[in-house]
């Protein structure tokens, strides 16, 4: 099996940009045997920093899920009415001009390769629910409005965030997963099979909202029963103050133990706890999207440290696969 990882997450450019340090990192990336492709950050255009070292340093044959949370909360930053779910008329127009500009960048890089490189693209349901108003009626219409532009057989998915919860602080706090389900299924009704839309459950995400281990299992459950479940990414998370942070959406490793010397030892993210995520999968391994996407601490963290993070994490990953 291989996976896509969530690779700008570990990367040891956290702060600046440092080309020559990146690409020592992609090129240890390119020696991982299980390595798909990436998830890739969209902050308004093909790379944060430069479109031609990103195109130049990629291997040819990985393949791509566009992710579009970094610039989605940069937006949010600057007009918390941002978002394809908010029922601000100018909000939701920011967002879908967000979203076309995701869609030219996918163009970008399928024409470099030559190829539908490109296999997804995950949208999240801004704006924050504690500070601007959004509706499953505002989400309907914009991804009516996506749906008329060409993809280039990219998939539009929606990652689950965490939703709006009152009984703690949120992360993100976009639309529940409920309202999320009820929406794809109303779009998907008119559309062929090949422009279905589907539903990525984030591990992190959905255990930060539910305060539960089992959370994630829960809403992977209930995206299969609805027929919509496309992905899983695997990103933990914990309630103990480590240098992640506690209750923080920092992406946290697996726990820490015999089998993953590079892990977190107060992380939720047990192996266990993403074996039993996957065995709620009917099909993992036809999933349209399963990796990770993990965060190093310290930010000082040396090269082999963030590449071993990776080799572990894909590790519990494979061990489940040569097991199941």
């Amino acid at each position: 099996m291989k996976y896509f990882i969530g690779a700008y997450a570990a990367s040891p450019n956290h702060s600046g940009w440092n080309p020559e340090r990146e690409t020592v990192f992609y090129n240890e990336l390119k020696a991982l045997p299980n390595i798909k492709g990436l998830e890739h950050p969209f902050l308004g255009s093909l790379h944060q920093h430069d479109d031609n070292w990103f195109l130049t340093n990629i291997d040819a044959s990985w393949d791509y899920v566009f992710t579009c949370i970094p610039g989605i909360m940069n937006a949010l930053g600057q007009n918390p009415n941002f978002g394809i779910a908010s029922d601000d008329d100018a909000g939701r127009a920011d967002a879908l001009a967000f979203m076309q500009q995701a869609c030219a960048a996918i163009g970008k890089l399928n024409s470099h390769l030559g190829r539908h490189a490109v296999k997804a693209i995950m949208i999240q349901t801004a704006p924050a629910r504690h500070n601007a108003a959004s509706s499953k009626a505002a989400l309907l219409a914009s991804l009516n409005t996506m749906l008329q532009w060409d993809w280039q057989g990219a998939k539009i998915v929606i990652e689950h965030c965490d939703a709006y919860v009152e009984n703690h602080v949120p992360s993100k706090g976009f639309l529940a997963l409920t309202d999320e389900l009820d929406v794809l299924a109303a779009v998907n009704t008119g559309l062929s099979p090949e422009q279905q839309l589907g539903m990525v459950i984030n591990w992190g995400r959905s255990v930060f909202e539910t305060r539960t281990v089992a959370g994630a299992v829960e809403h992977i459950k209930a995206a299969q029963a609805a027929g919509l479940l496309s992905g899983v990414m695997f990103s933990g998370v914990s309630d103990q103050d480590s240098e992640y942070g506690a209750w923080r959406d920092s992406h946290q490793p697996p726990q820490q133990s015999e089998r993953v010397k590079h892990g977190e030892p107060v992380s939720w993210m047990s192996e266990q706890a993403m074996h039993d995520c996957l065995a709620a999968c009917a099909t993992p391994e036809a999933l349209l999207v399963l990796g990770a996407k993990i965060g190093i601490r310290p930010l000082d963290a040396t090269m082999e440290q963030r590449i071993g993070t990776i080799r572990d994490t894909l590790a519990i990953l494979d061990r489940y696969f040569k097991t199941a």
